[in-house]
């Protein structure tokens, strides 16, 4: 595992030429990076710790009596697959009520727990749409251009992860492809538009570039972004969507706490035309988010075989 370590970018002047050659550059060589002066109040950070260290110590039944399920995702759930892989984990998903079928639940003997979720919640909101507006800009588009894509609803959601402990770790091979049953979560990219992770001090996430893997180094205030498909998918390859894991540690537990952003289900999206020239024709077709979400959960809960990429939407 290499030590050299993914960009840490200054964005308390996010429309600056510097700021945005720096986004621009990391996007392009790793499709992650961490942020600092990003303007999130520190009591929310610490909130939500708290509330994740509280909701994930109470017992595994109270804990399951707020389950999520394929028709409702918003709850607990500690059987995750992802690439049809066990995750050593336990999770809290919230989103906001979507119809009938999707509501959120909330543990009643946690008081504090909401208010600190939902604080979170809006601040990686309001960052997301800040950092939108910057990578759209270096991909040639307004922020305004791109907004459609979160009407009328955006589908973005907070995941709670908790790592627990275990006695002994296997060992891992270089490109994680191994049967260990404690990887956090096994090597994937995210589905999505970008993720703004919070990670506690304890490090954990790695991030493949050239073969390589790379460990994200905890930082004091700092957050930790990471490209999902659908800007790959917009920039036309030229962003890249990284290949990441979770390594967990041998008697040590890790909190993190990602808000992944995400389009409406009805959006269709594609190469940009910015994106496109005679040199660099599409890349890929269409693709529906609702339609790709929808195939990409289903492997949550079973191995359903191969698991849907963006790779499957190339042009030949």
């Amino acid at each position: 595992m290499s030590t050299n370590h993914i960009p840490v970018i200054n964005i308390s002047n996010l429309h600056l030429g510097e700021t945005l050659r720096a986004l621009d550059s990391a996007c392009r060589e790793w499709g992650a990076f961490q942020i600092v002066n990003h303007g999130i109040d520190m009591n929310i950070f610490e909130a939500v710790f708290t509330a994740m260290h509280q909701f994930f110590a109470q017992p595994m039944e109270r804990k399951r009596s707020i389950s999520r399920s394929l028709e409702n995702p918003w709850g607990f759930y500690d059987q995750e697959l992802t690439k049809n892989t066990r995750d050593w984990k336990e999770i809290f998903d919230y989103g906001p009520a979507n119809g009938s079928s999707q509501q959120p639940q909330w543990p009643p003997e946690l008081t504090q727990f909401k208010p600190a979720v939902l604080a979170f919640y809006r601040a990686g909101e309001n960052l997301a749409f800040r950092l939108l507006q910057a990578i759209a800009s270096n991909l040639g588009v307004s922020a305004q251009q791109l907004n459609p894509y979160f009407r009328p609803h955006h589908t973005s959601f907070v995941r709670l992860n908790y790592y627990p402990e275990h006695p002994k770790i296997p060992k891992v091979d270089s490109l994680g492809s191994s049967p260990c049953h404690y990887l956090g979560v096994n090597q994937h990219t995210d589905a999505g538009v970008l993720t703004i992770l919070l990670q506690d001090n304890q490090a954990g996430l790695e991030v493949l570039r050239n073969n390589q893997w790379h460990q994200v180094e905890p930082r004091s205030e700092a957050l930790v972004i990471n490209l999902g498909d659908i800007v790959q998918v917009w920039s036309n390859d030229r962003y890249c969507a990284p290949v990441h894991r979770v390594i967990t540690h041998e008697g040590v537990k890790r909190f993190t706490a990602p808000f992944f952003f995400n389009p409406a289900y009805s959006t269709e999206y594609g190469p940009l035309p910015t994106m496109i020239d005679d040199r660099h024709p599409p890349r890929y077709h269409k693709i529906n988010w609702g339609e790709f979400r929808q195939k990409r959960a289903l492997g949550d809960y079973a191995d359903v075989g191969e698991e849907i990429q963006i790779s499957h939407y190339r042009q030949p």
